[in-house]
């Protein structure tokens, strides 16, 4: 543990240079005193680690000196693909290594490179969960990663819609992180399911390692799974007139379906720039309280019954207002 935080000291001070006690400490995770000890081993050990006193001081390697021992551990290496999704690699134990990763990395980048990773850290970020939403923080997430890193059966017990809760025996084949929420790929009784990891209450890992299905593609079944889901939300489709208003809203009340819809419109809009347009809607009422969210923007043409019922919506609303 030890030789690895003082490895991270010697990195953090050949990728930035010039930095304070406090800072190194603010990095490690650790006391300022220890700090003060990693620096004196260091130095120990033949490191040419100077320190610079007053008010803009702090340590550095003298000039030109360079590390090679960049090799990364196995975890380092895995927590790479997580490099722009540091709250998800938080999540499933991997934030302290995938820090560790990125500072070998940079290490063993040429000094001109370096700069440039530097300047794209700086100048963009990813914000994966939409607005007014985290990233689910799950007791069971980093149990459940550690059985797929690993191949290992895990029995669950699950609750399913309608909070009935059942319990399974899964071969967990992936993670998924969707707009905020965890999801589980795995392999039940021969078939490839979805679970959604705060649904998930109890989980005992089983021990036994399980052999990945051969050809199995996390991407293309998350896609599959998907256009079915989709398919299985919003199985009506409701024929609308939206205003140029409604029509700059439609991404904002109706997803990413909504927009796929716009966009793939066969029609022109009319001279008053209302544009119709075949809209994916959910069964029941809350395909009515998405269509009510367009106000006076948007008129429902058909079908019939889907029509009379927002007109019905519509009067009540009136009636209670007027």
């Amino acid at each position: 543990m030890r030789a690895s935080r003082l490895l991270s000291v010697l990195l953090l001070l050949q990728n930035r240079g010039r930095m304070t006690a406090e800072e190194l400490a603010g990095e490690l995770e650790v006391s300022v005193r220890t700090v003060y000890r990693d620096i004196d081993a260091l130095s120990a050990s033949g490191v040419p680690v100077y320190a610079d006193r007053g008010r803009t001081g702090g340590y550095r390697l003298v000039d030109g000196y360079r590390t090679r021992l960049t090799g990364m551990t196995e975890e380092e290496a895995q927590s790479l693909s997580l490099a722009g999704l540091p709250v998800a690699a938080a999540e499933l134990g991997l934030g302290t290594v995938l820090a560790a990763a990125q500072l070998k990395l940079y290490a063993a980048l040429p000094a001109e490179l370096r700069d440039r990773a530097g300047r794209v850290a700086e100048r963009f970020y990813l914000d994966v969960p939409g607005w007014h939403r985290g990233i689910e923080s799950l007791p069971t997430l980093s149990a459940v990663a550690d059985a797929v890193w690993s191949s290992r059966r895990i029995r669950i017990r699950y609750e399913r819609w309608g909070q009935r809760v059942v319990e399974r025996e899964i071969e967990p084949l992936g993670l998924i992180l969707k707009a905020g929420n965890w999801y589980l790929a795995g392999r039940c009784d021969g078939t490839d399911r979805t679970y959604r990891i705060s649904r998930v209450l109890e989980l005992t890992d089983l021990g036994e390692v399980f052999e990945r299905p051969a050809g199995f593609d996390l991407a293309k079944y998350w896609q599959e799974w998907s256009e079915q889901f989709e398919r299985r939300m919003f199985p009506r489709v409701a024929v609308v007139r939206l205003s140029p208003r409604a029509q700059a809203l439609v991404p904002f009340y109706a997803g990413s379906v909504g927009a796929r819809a716009l966009r793939e419109c066969p029609h022109e809009p009319d001279a008053d720039g209302w544009l119709t347009v075949e809209l994916p809607v959910e069964p029941g009422e809350p395909a009515i309280g998405e269509l009510l969210r367009f106000g006076p923007h948007l008129e429902v043409l058909a079908p019939a019954d889907l029509r009379a019922e927002l007109a019905e919506a519509i009067e009540e609303m009136g009636a209670f207002y007027g």
